[in-house]
């Protein structure tokens, strides 16, 4: 609907929300995980203690820095918004949260669980994935929904990101990308049906 008029709805930001969630799953769960594993299985050296300390100070980061990271670094050479540089964002929120949680996931597996595999004679890398992260896998994929959660309902670092937009997407990069519905439908703006628009967000 034109700006201002009667009807429309916040199905576009449901539309971009789902969008930019599922760019920074793509990204930092893979990332996440991964260092978990090496974190709990290999990183007892100064790698390990570095991996460590940049995701605990990345948890402590507050997300509009990363969104103004994510600005410079992405949105600025581009010159435009877009929902893939929302989801690399949110995807340096997701990544470290998903390791830590991985790291402790797989720290809980049994050392006895390591020995019988090895004794059958399987390398260090396929006891580690195969029966470490095996046995770990309910709780990292818990980890990884306890993150997901956390991200999808920042928006502001999706203000330097993603900016958002009252039309559904075309493409990820090519288009403006769409916020979650409560960053997108808060938004102060003189008219009486966003207004409205806003308070069935917030009562969603």
């Amino acid at each position: 609907m034109p700006v201002g008029e009667p009807g429309g709805g916040f199905a576009h930001a449901i539309t971009g929300t789902l969008i930019i969630v599922a760019v920074a799953c793509a990204i930092g769960i893979p990332f996440g995980v991964g260092a978990g594993i090496f974190l709990a299985e290999f990183g007892g050296g100064k790698l390990g203690w570095t991996i460590r300390f940049v995701a605990d100070t990345l948890n402590g980061v507050p997300s509009i820095v990363i969104g103004i990271f994510a600005w410079t670094w992405i949105v600025r050479p581009s010159g435009r918004f877009s929902a893939f540089a929302g989801g690399v964002a949110l995807a340096c929120i997701l990544a470290p949260i998903v390791a830590r949680t991985t790291e402790e996931m797989v720290r809980l597996v049994p050392n006895s669980l390591r020995e019988a595999a090895l004794a059958l004679g399987y390398p260090r890398w396929r006891t580690s994935f195969a029966v470490v992260v095996r046995s770990a896998g309910a709780g990292i994929i818990t980890g990884c929904l306890v993150a997901v959660a956390r991200v999808a309902g920042e928006t502001a670092p999706l203000i330097f990101t993603a900016l958002g937009n009252q039309f559904f997407l075309d493409a990820a990069a090519r288009t403006d990308g769409g916020a979650p519905a409560p960053g997108v439908c808060v938004c102060p703006r003189p008219y009486e049906e966003w207004h409205r628009q806003a308070w069935r967000a917030r009562s969603c």
